[in-house]
Order: structure tokens, then C-alpha cells, then sequence
């Protein structure tokens, strides 16, 4: 009787990255294969690319040697957003036996013959035009929360981006489907569901493969609203000219939609957001901010920002900090801008030193922990329901309340994915806030 062979995977980049390398996972388990850690001798390693960064490119090559260092022998499958823009280049790094672009990666397990291993990269990528099918995927790895995909792809043209030539046009699951899979995620014991896609605000676009939309974004979170048996929902990213005041209101109220959003912003400069090709000026994003603040005053509000990109000026940078300084958010993401081939930006006059991006990417980290700080501050004193993740990180157990506060307390396995009420009480040394059980917890 042959041995059930192994799989391991790695994964790059964003949640959507996650829940599809869960759902390929799956196809692979249905296919007899035993899924095993990526530092674990396989017989197929899988690493799931990402395109957004320059680093992204750098990782890939050694994560390919840490899949031969296990397994010299090992058949090594490149996917993902870096497989779909530069394929061969992943094709000719040393030990890689197939990649597979935009439309195949759900199909992988068609395109294993026999796992010996090639002398050359086989590579298998269409046309990103050919990207117009929808895959419905979501991501069960963390038992607190799953990472559920609602939406694929991009039509927006930001001039610094290349999602939409790795990932093709925007389009949707169907609603059905969507909530058949929020209902498959609840029946498993996990208690978040975090929505992702690449543009999840045009969700409905291309939902039965055309243009028109059938349903909305308002819609989808009403529609999951309503599923029985999940105790939170969250929102990832979604752009500020697409966050409608119905959606902010609908989450004011909602049962299981937590007061959590995170809003790119990309810059504070209107004459940078032109430049980049934002599909809104910062007076919008005020709005917003302002909006969800109003009928949620608790709410966490994280933000997106990109430094360093062609023409930001001493002047036009700090335009952005100051911008960033007096609203009232929660966090930040920087991203420290890197130049991409086939994107208008790359040919933008202004090239910003890599030492300048640098230094001022460190200037709006600073400002980060700043905002997140005295928006932990602003919620000592108060009750919120705390979710409990599962690792025990040297002798505590974390967890983060509905607006994202991050909390900290004795390890203790029987509070693993569970819920629970608390008052948070203080801000540990390390940032973390401490609480007290509202109910005796023993």
C-alpha cells in the first residue's frame, strides 16, 4: 500500500492570500494528500506569492531554499499574485518545478503528474484578461477566526499598484454561496469571521460573471447579519469612497458586525492621492472618520499609508503627518513605497531617496504607537467582550475585544476561542491592556 503523500504550504501577503491557500489545502486533503508544516519533509511545497512589496520578491527565494533544505527532493509549486505578473522569473529560480498564474492556482492539483522534479520551471499562466471566474475561498487555520474571501480582483487603476494585473477584474462570489460558506465556518466552533477581497467595497460587481450589480456590499452584510451561529463579523479594508454611511449605520446597530474599520488612505496630500489616482480627495476620508466616530465613539479606525511615492515633498509629507496627527484614529499600516514594473508610478518624476522613504516611514510608525496608545487609554474604564486566541505566548494568553483592543492575561487553556465580558483596566509595559473578568471566571 503506497504512503499518503505530504503537502506544505507557505504563505505570503494578505488575508485573501490566506483563505486561498486554505481552500487549495482542502482541494489537496480531498485529493488523499496529508497536510503537513512548511519546515516538515514534503513531497510538494507550495508557497503562495504576493506582489506588493519588493521584500515579497527577495522572500520567495529563500523560502524555496528552506523547502529544499527539508526535502532536496521535494517538488516545489510557485502561486499567487507574483506567480501571475512575473512568472518566469519564479521559473528560473533554483528548484522551482511549476508555477501557476491567476486562473490555475485552484486547479493545481490537475497539473501534478507524477512530482518528479523538472529542470526547468513549467510554467502555466494565462492572460490576466482570462482572470474573470470567481473561486470562492475562506481560510480555517486559527480556530478563533476564519478569513472568509467575498470578492476578487481590481478595476481600479491606483497609478502605484499591480493587483489588477495580478489578480484581473473585479468580481464577486455569489451571495449564496458567500453564505453558505459563512454557515459551513460557524458550524466548525469558530467564532470571527473576518471579510476580505481586494476591492470588498464593489462587491456584487461581476457576481453572474457580467458587469451589473445584483447585489451590494449594504446587502452582503445584512444578508450575513442574519447567519445563525456566528458570534462576530468584521470588515478588512475598504476604501473610503465605498464605505456608504447605510453600511456605518447598519454596523452601529448590528448583532454580530464589530465597530472595526480599517480605511486606506494611502496619503494626506489631495495632490498625491490625484497623482496615485485615488478615487477621493482627503476631505471624503474626514467625512468618514468622522461619520463612523459619530455613531460609534468606541469604534477602532486603522488606516493605510504609503511614504516615499514620486513627488512627496518634504512639505507634502507633512501634510500627511499632521493630517494623520489630528484624526481620530486608531492605528496605521505604513507601507514604504516600492517601485513595480508595468505601473505608471515607476516612470513619475520626484524619485524619493530610499534613505528619505525610510526615515519618514519611521516618523509614521512613531505616530502609530502614539494612536494606538491613547486610543487603548481612551477605552480603560470600559466593558467589552473579549475573543481569546490559542497560543500561549510566555505564560499569558492574548485576545482582542470587538474594537480591537488587544488584551493580555495568565495562561489559561480553557479560555482558548472563548468569549468572554471584561472591564479593561490598564496599559501593561509591553502596550497590552490588562481586564478584569465581569463575570467570576475561575
Amino acid at each position: 500500500m503506497n504512503a499518503r503523500k505530504k503537502v506544505a504550504f507557505y504563505t505570503l501577503g494578505c488575508k485573501l492570500n490566506f483563505s486561498e491557500t486554505s481552500t487549495i489545502a482542502r482541494s489537496f486533503e480531498s485529493e488523499g494528500f496529508d497536510r503537513v508544516d512548511f519546515q516538515e519533509v514534503a513531497d510538494i511545497y507550495v508557497i503562495n506569492t504576493c506582489s506588493v512589496t519588493e521584500n515579497a520578491d527577495k522572500r520567495f527565494k529563500t523560502i524555496v531554499k528552506q523547502a529544499q533544505k527539508a526535502n532536496s527532493k521535494a517538488f516545489v509549486a510557485a502561486i499567487g499574485c507574483y506567480a501571475q505578473l512575473k512568472p518566469e522569473a519564479l521559473a528560473d529560480v533554483n528548484g522551482v518545478d511549476l508555477v501557476l498564474g491567476a486562473t490555475e492556482k485552484f486547479k493545481i492539483t490537475d497539473y501534478l503528474n507524477d512530482l518528479t522534479k523538472n529542470d526547468f520551471g513549467e510554467v502555466h499562466s494565462c492572460e490576466i484578461e482570462d482572470a474573470d471566474f470567481y473561486v470562492g475561498s475562506y481560510s480555517i487555520g486559527d480556530r478563533t477566526r476564519a478569513f472568509l474571501k467575498v470578492q476578487d480582483g481590481c478595476d481600479y487603476k491606483c497609478t502605484y499598484c499591480t493587483i489588477p494585473l495580478a489578480r484581473g477584474i473585479s468580481r464577486s462570489d455569489t451571495l449564496n454561496n458567500v453564505l453558505k460558506n459563512a454557515k459551513e465556518i460557524s458550524e466548525q466552533n469558530i467564532k470571527e469571521i473576518v471579510l476580505t477581497g481586494v476591492n470588498i467595497g464593489d462587491y456584487g460587481k461581476g457576481e453572474f460573471g457580467n458587469k451589473k450589480h445584483e447585489h451590494t456590499f449594504y446587502e452582503l452584510v445584512q444578508a450575513l447579519d442574519e447567519v445563525e451561529g456566528i458570534e462576530r463579523l468584521r470588515i478588512s479594508s475598504i476604501e473610503p469612497n465605498l464605505l456608504k454611511n447605510e453600511t456605518i449605520d447598519f454596523v452601529s446597530n448590528s448583532k454580530t458586525f464589530v465597530p472595526h474599520f480599517h480605511i486606506p488612505l494611502q496619503s494626506g496630500s489631495n495632490e498625491l492621492l490625484k497623482l496615485m489616482r485615488r478615487r477621493y480627495l482627503r476631505e471624503l476620508y474626514v467625512d468618514r472618520v468622522n461619520r463612523i466616530k459619530q455613531v460609534m465613539p468606541h469604534a477602532c479606525i486603522g488606516v493605510d499609508v504609503i511614504v516615499g511615492f514620486p513627488g512627496e515633498t518634504d512639505e507634502l509629507f507633512l501634510e500627511t503627518y499632521n493630517f494623520l496627527a489630528d484624526l481620530d484614529i486608531s492605528y496605521l499600516h505604513v507601507f514604504t513605497y516600492s517601485e513595480r514594473d508595468n505601473t505608471l508610478a515607476a516612470d513619475m518624476e520626484g524619485v524619493v531617496p530610499k534613505n528619505v522613504r525610510s526615515k519618514r516611514s519611521k516618523m509614521l510608525r512613531g505616530l502609530s504607537v502614539k494612536k494606538r496608545r491613547a486610543f487603548y487609554e481612551s477605552q480603560l474604564g470600559t466593558n467589552r467582550t473579549v475573543l481569546f486566541e490559542g497560543e500561549n505566548k510566555e505564560g499569558y494568553i492574548h485576545g482582542f475585544t470587538e474594537n480591537y483592543v488587544k488584551v493580555k492575561t495568565p495562561w489559561n487553556p480553557e479560555l482558548v476561542n472563548t468569549l468572554h465580558e471584561v472591564e479593561l483596566c490598564e496599559i501593561d509595559d509591553d502596550g497590552l491592556v490588562r481586564f478584569e473578568f465581569l463575570k467570576e471566571f475561575a
